[in-house]
């Protein structure tokens, strides 16, 4: 225990004992990480940082690789007050037919009517609504530091500044995770294989 509490070490490594996942050290260059295998996939938990001069962020990132078939990508977070700025440069939001869930998050996606049918499932807009802060989305890559995906491989992703050290919190995403990718299958989003890379 140290002065703040118990360490994210300690508190992952909770988590990894409480959900039967693994808890990955990561050694000298790389942190430590929590991987957990549901069905064919693998999500992975970790942290990284990004140094702006003389400043740093820390962000807590989930990731699951998956086989996405035709490309379907969305983005959801929440409304801010730059939101209104997007809207009036032309980012197009989706609304679901949900008041509530409409009215407190940012919806975009290359196709509406998939983002509605992801999003049809109330479990996943009451998980979404959730989490105090949330950024989901799939990304084609991991970028230039990343490993380079195969064609039809996308990524599962979430985001968030800080280091979450609540494991009712990490298992919620754990969760919400298992329970998009479904709904990705449920709709032909997504097919159930292992996507052939590794985290």
């Amino acid at each position: 225990m140290g002065w703040f509490g118990p360490s994210k070490d300690e508190v992952w490594r909770q988590l990894s004992q409480e959900i039967g996942a693994e808890f990955v050290e990561g050694g000298l260059w790389k942190g430590n990480k929590v991987q957990a295998h549901v069905k064919p996939w693998t999500i992975t938990l970790d942290t990284y940082t990004v140094s702006t001069g003389k400043s740093s962020v820390t962000y807590t990132r989930m990731r699951a690789p998956y086989v996405n078939p035709e490309g379907f990508r969305f983005t959801i977070y929440r409304k801010s007050i730059f939101s209104d700025l997007g809207k009036f440069l032309g980012m197009q939001d989706i609304e679901v037919s949900d008041p509530d869930f409409d009215e407190a998050f940012i919806i975009k996606g290359n196709d509406e009517s998939r983002v509605r049918d992801l999003l049809a499932n109330p479990k996943i807009r009451q998980m979404i609504q959730d989490q105090p802060a949330i950024r989901l989305e799939v990304k084609d890559s991991e970028g230039w530091f990343g490993p380079k995906f195969p064609e039809d491989v996308d990524e599962l992703s979430f985001q968030v500044v800080g280091v979450i050290k609540d494991v009712e919190r990490l298992k919620a995403l754990f969760d919400l995770f298992a329970t998009v990718l479904d709904q990705l299958c449920r709709i032909g989003s997504a097919y159930k294989q292992e996507p052939g890379i590794t985290l």
